[in-house]
Formats: C-alpha cells, structure tokens, sequence
C-alpha cells in the first residue's frame, strides 16, 4: 500500500509531480507565467560589436585558416545573453565573413535565408544560381534558402561582410537541410548584373520566356549601395521626417512588394545631425550596422555609442531611441517578415 501523504497541499503537489515525470507529465500550472507572459521578455540583451576589434580578430583568423578548410570563414556574434547559441537574437544569426585575395568558398545551398551586408572591399563576388553579383561596400545581397552560392576574391585586398541568416528560426522548426555542389564555384547562368538590370527596376521578363530565369517568388537578389544611398538621400531631402525613426526605406522583393526574403526584412535609416527619435518599441529583435556617421543607441536603459560599421542589437520589446551627432545612416535586419506573416508583429511608439 501506498504511503498516505501528509495533508499538506505543497507536499501532495510535489509527489503528485515526481509520480507524472516519468511519463512525460508536467503541470502548466507552474509554467503557465513563462509561456504565457503578459508582454515579450527576450532573453538576448542590448549589445554592441566594435568592428575594428572584430576585424583584427578576423584577420587573425584569415592567418590561420583558409576558406576552403573552414568553408566560411566567419566569426559568429552571439549575444551575451545567449550563450552557446549561435545567436544575436533568439530568431536571428550574425556573423561577420572574410575572404582574403584569390580565395573561394565553395558552393552550397541551404534551407536557411541568407543576406550579405558589405562591410569592407571593393570587386569581389556572391554568384547566386550561377550569377555574380560583384560587391561593393554597404551593398545588400541575397542568397534566398534552396539558391546556390558560393564567394569568391579576384582582387588584392581582404573582403569582409555581415552574414545575417535566420538559422534559429529554422532551428525551431527543425528544417534545415544543406549539400555542397561537386565543384567549388557554379558554372555561369548569366552575365554579372543580369538580374539587377531585368528584375530591379519594377521589370521583368515575361513569364516562361528564355530571359525568365530567376524564381518567381524571389527573383532579386542584389540591392546596391548607390541606389539605396540615392533614393534615401533624396528622401531626406524632400520628406518630413519620421519622429520615431527619422528618414527610413524598406528593401522590398518586387514579386509581391513584401520583405525581401520569407523570414527576414530589411530597411535603412538616416538621421540628420543633432536628430534624436522618439522612444520606440517592437516585438521583431533588430541587428543594426552603423553605415556612417556617430551617435548613441539608448536600448531601455543601456547606453551604447555608434560609430561607423559597428554592429548593434536591439531585442525584442526594448524601447529605442537614437541620437545622431554627425549625420547617422543605420542599415537594419529582423526576424519581421516572419512575425507579419504569423500575425505576431506589434510596435508601440511612445
């Protein structure tokens, strides 16, 4: 027979739950609070990654190992917060990849969504599906999940760019997949540029023509600095600006005017000088590039000061306010295009 417990709630509880453990029984009673909390409670935290600290580390690196050995060299930036896990934020990957001259990194595809942000280096290449786009500094590329892609450095100097991917959200789902092509770099498709000159200008080839290459749902894969510098630029000249986030544009995919990739967004700021925003909050976590300019970050209570390419994080639900003290440019990703499509998007402005 059993052994009667005391009358004692607590007591009876505790035995109640070492008796359903191993029969993969838990209480939500006592994890109700944590699965449902009244508003978001990241576990990552405000941070900031010099790049000239991060840059020589790299370097050191490039010493040591090849693109071929590490197939990419990258160096991740993982949130203090979340230690271990390869993470910025809990949805999004961060990482900082150098190709030194005359180095590839082989070909390979992914289930994962992957955007370059050019830090550093002027002609180097991404080839998507057999297409180079040749790089420039604050360049946005894309390498959508399932494309093939490799890199490659033709020129006499070191490239560097921010690696942004949605790695943990695939993570969560537990669905990703990925396999190397048999050669190092794809064989070519189009000429270097092909893409930008027939999707990126609200054109496109006609359906099922020769010239219709790219998929249908995600056919632009390069956005250059020059353009996006222009038309922010002439934004900034000619709009009032935002309160709360000063002069900003989104990167859009042209095949349905939505984020440029399923699970990622992206969009660019300016600040004019002596500009500071309103307070800010929204549930999608943010990585930051600084493109120019110098100012401070106030992410709740924490102070982080900016300076150009330094790379910030603002996690979710912690109120942003920004302060430019020469005039601020601020590239953007998120884990957004997610959040909208799953009806979870929510931002409050102060």
């Amino acid at each position: 027979m059993d052994k009667v417990l005391p009358n004692d709630q607590q007591a009876q509880l505790a035995g109640l739950y070492r008796a359903m453990a191993p029969e993969g029984l838990t209480p939500l009673w006592e994890a109700l609070a944590a699965l449902v909390p009244p508003q978001p409670s990241s576990p990552a935290l405000p941070n900031a990654w010099s790049y000239a600290t991060a840059r020589d580390f790299l370097m050191r690196a490039g010493d040591l190992i090849s693109a071929a050995q590490a197939e990419r060299r990258v160096l991740i930036l993982e949130n203090p917060g979340l230690a271990g896990q390869s993470s910025i934020t809990p949805s999004l990957y961060a990482g900082l990849q150098l190709i030194l001259p005359g180095e590839v990194a082989p070909c390979h595809r992914h289930t994962q969504c992957a955007l370059r942000f050019v830090m550093e280096g002027e002609g180097a290449y991404t080839t998507v599906d057999g297409e180079k786009a040749v790089m420039h500094p604050f360049d946005l590329v894309l390498t959508p999940g399932g494309q093939w892609h490799d890199h490659g450095n033709p020129t006499a100097e070191p490239m560097i760019w921010l690696d942004g991917l949605d790695i943990p959200t695939v993570r969560h789902f537990d669905a990703g997949f990925a396999e190397r092509l048999d050669v190092d770099v794809h064989p070519e498709t189009a000429a270097p540029g092909s893409t930008l000159a027939q999707y990126g200008r609200n054109l496109r080839p006609f359906p099922g023509s020769a010239a219709d290459r790219r998929p249908a749902h995600q056919p632009l894969f390069h956005y250059p600095y020059a353009d996006w510098r222009a038309s922010l630029d002439q934004m900034a000249a000619q709009a009032a600006i935002d309160p709360w986030l000063g002069h900003a544009l989104e990167f859009v995919n042209p095949a349905d005017g939505g984020p440029v990739m399923p699970t990622v967004a992206a969009h660019v700021r300016l600040l004019p000088a002596g500009f500071a925003t309103k307070p800010r909050r929204s549930t999608d976590g943010t990585v930051f590039v600084v493109v120019e300019g110098s100012g401070e970050a106030m992410i709740g209570d924490r102070a982080l000061a900016l300076s150009a390419r330094d790379i910030f994080v603002v996690p979710s639900w912690h109120a942003l306010r920004l302060r430019a003290d020469t005039r601020l440019v601020l590239f953007g990703y998120s884990d957004k295009a997610a959040q909208q499509k799953l009806n979870l998007f929510r931002e409050e402005r102060v």
